[in-house]
């Protein structure tokens, strides 16, 4: 069986109000149960996160934008900051929380301890620009995860995958002009942040580093899994990533209202099939799932776990799942710029 390493723990859900709002506590409550119950059966790691610092923060995010963190979360109005993205006294220690357990993971799958990482942390984070906190999320928690990889590691070609139902306005900002993180978004159109048009391929050096696959209403299994095979192989062979990470949002379930996407618990191990396809042809395996949106707390749940099974898998090329399409080409032009037209 494969070392997977798993990061939760309680006090990820000590960021909370009383106002009812998709993104609370019990998202992950019961999952977290059900994951204390299995310690004893040895086949994950629990790894304990750790706070990230100020100097490990700013690299993706300004000092202006911290202080005024600090400044609305001791406000009376826990909405005082953003309509979506509430503050209080605890949201900071766990927004830290959330991006150093993803630093811990990444240190034990970098140090071969682990073969695959999943932290199952909030609040989200991939909204999160340099400046800005919106949508739920406060730090940036992928992008973050791999200006630790850059800094710490030496790595130089990071591919980021996001396939929450919403566009990932907050990291592609982020390494809009850098070509040694690849950001790759596949999200439903129209809906928030209302980003992420094709026509958004980054900028000087990372002109052709990011790629976005803004999709329909109504897709599901079939039409994502075909888009995404079909990309990531030319993705993956041209760019040679050394490290893969993945902001794994389950709002694009069908049984979840946030969006209009149709897609199944199954297909969630289908997707991680592929990516450790591609993270044993590429980077040594080198793959870790950093939890973004999903709001109904049983399909969030049930995908959650069918993800864990599928890295758990020792075959994952196994019968069963959907066929893993492979392109014959890719297009004309750069290399890097489209490989999906609705």
């Amino acid at each position: 069986m494969n070392k997977l390493g798993l990061v939760f723990d309680n006090r990820y859900l000590h960021h909370s109000i009383s106002n009812p709002t998709p993104e609370n506590p019990d998202r992950l409550r019961s999952l977290y149960l059900k994951l204390q119950q299995k310690l004893t059966d040895d086949c994950f790691s629990h790894i304990r996160p750790r706070e990230a610092t100020d100097a490990e923060i700013t690299v993706a995010h300004s000092p202006f934008y911290m202080e005024q963190l600090r400044e609305h979360a001791i406000k009376a109005d826990p909405y005082s900051y953003d309509k979506d993205t509430y503050l209080m006294e605890e949201s900071l220690p766990t927004a830290r929380l959330a991006a150093g357990g993803c630093f811990a993971l990444a240190n034990r799958i970098m140090e071969g301890d682990i073969d695959y990482g999943f932290g199952l942390i909030r609040p989200p984070g991939h909204h999160a620009t340099p400046g800005r906190g919106m949508g739920f999320c406060i730090f940036n928690n992928v992008a973050l995860t791999a200006e630790y990889l850059r800094n710490t590691y030496g790595l130089r070609r990071i591919l980021i995958l996001d396939f929450d139902v919403h566009h990932a306005n907050g990291t592609q900002e982020i390494f809009y002009e850098t070509d040694e993180v690849m950001v790759c978004s596949i999200h439903q159109k129209g809906i928030f942040p209302f980003t992420g048009e094709r026509e958004e391929v980054g900028s000087r050096l990372g002109e052709g580093f990011t790629i976005n696959m803004p999709v329909h209403a109504q897709f599901g299994d079939s039409e994502y899994t075909y888009i995404l095979g079909r990309t990531l192989q030319g993705l993956v062979e041209q760019y040679l990533p050394q490290f893969i990470l993945v902001s794994a949002g389950f709002d694009s379930h069908k049984d979840d209202n946030i969006s209009g996407t149709n897609l199944s618990t199954q297909w969630f191990a289908t997707i991680t099939h592929i990516l450790r396809r591609h993270a044993a042809d590429s980077c040594d395996n080198r793959l870790l799932f950093i939890l973004e949106g999903g709001y109904n707390p049983v399909s969030l749940e049930e995908s959650i776990f069918a993800t864990i099974d599928a890295l758990l898998q020792n075959n994952f090329d196994r019968p069963g799942f959907l066929p893993v399409p492979r392109a014959d080409k890719l297009l004309d032009g750069h290399p890097m710029r489209q490989f999906w037209t609705i």
